[in-house]
């Protein structure tokens, strides 16, 4: 792995050259609080009458894994890291996790607005007691088990997979193999703490994958084709 080089030096920014092409891939960071307020408004201001409850036969043979809540809560850290990782080295790929993103959670809460969807798994109560159910139990608390279907967790998971699959500096088959076995952690971490049905998982899945082949894919072959045209001053 070669060492990283940032890309671009953040010191220089200013109000006056956030347009500029240097910078001006900041400002889809205003998406966040832009989702945040949708989210926030489908969670808790629009009015449902009644949600669908998501169940499927395999979720009554998941078992409740208390475990499972260490990948469930490194799925923040890992949004937050490749976000601060792509910004400093690998900008271009940092608009196609953005990209990603916009594409895959408006399509998600445009869902919960059309469709809205709650579960019905949680466990009444725990059958061990120790630290990590009595964080588990908090989590509970202040996250709803409404809209769900799909989950935004492992819409989110996927994405920073695809992401690292594609940054620089981590080409090397170990980073790859590292960031797949994270996403799929994260991804069945949210059956096996109740907070998904397997349903909505699945559903999950395509969305990511579409959104992967129209924001990632695209853009990588046109510059594998930039790179082998001879005479193109990208290959120099």
């Amino acid at each position: 792995m070669k060492k990283p080089v940032p890309e671009l030096d953040y010191r220089k920014l200013r109000l006056s050259n956030l347009n500029t092409k240097e910078y001006r891939h900041l400002w889809l960071l205003l998406y966040w609080p832009i989702y945040g307020l949708m989210f926030l408004f489908v969670e808790r201001f629009y009015p449902v009458e009644s949600y669908y409850p998501v169940h499927c036969v395999l979720d009554d043979y998941i078992p409740f894994v208390e475990w499972f809540l260490i990948p469930y809560l490194f799925w923040f850290l890992f949004m937050v890291g490749m976000h601060i990782y792509t910004l400093l080295y690998d900008v271009s790929t940092f608009r196609k996790m953005m990209y990603y993103t916009i594409l895959t959670n408006t399509l998600t809460i445009f869902i919960y607005l059309v469709f809205p969807t709650c579960q019905n798994l949680r466990p009444a109560e725990f059958e061990r007691d120790n630290f990590l159910t009595w964080i588990m139990g908090q989590y509970y608390i202040l996250d709803t088990n409404t809209n769900v279907c799909p989950s935004l967790h492992v819409i989110g998971a996927l994405g920073m997979m695809f992401t690292g699959w594609h940054s620089k500096y981590l080409e090397h088959p170990a980073w790859k193999i590292a960031f797949t076995v994270t996403g799929v952690l994260i991804s069945i971490s949210t059956v096996f703490l109740k907070q998904h049905s397997a349903v909505d998982v699945l559903v999950a899945l395509p969305i990511s994958v579409i959104a992967y082949l129209i924001c990632f894919r695209p853009f990588s072959k046109k510059k594998k084709e930039a790179v082998s045209v001879p005479g193109n001053p990208e290959t120099c």
